[in-house]
């Protein structure tokens, strides 16, 4: 099952942008132009509000563990 998180392996900020990106299978840097358009668009306060509403709702990628420890 999909769960919206955001990614800490390819954050550039706070990894909203990147979640999203790979929630809906897609390059993040496609989501960046986007969100910048937007900011550039609507003069920078509602898209930070938005970007800082999601940082604070999507949790963040759990850490894999998933290594093999080497003795």
């Amino acid at each position: 099952m999909k769960k919206l998180t955001r990614s800490q392996e390819k954050a550039v900020v706070a990894g909203v942008l990147a979640g999203l990106a790979k929630y809906f299978d897609h390059d993040p840097v496609l989501y960046r132009v986007i969100a910048i358009t937007f900011l550039i668009i609507t003069g920078f306060f509602p898209g930070v509000l938005m970007y800082l509403a999601a940082w604070i709702i999507m949790p963040k990628t759990p850490v894999s563990t998933d290594y093999e420890v080497v003795e």
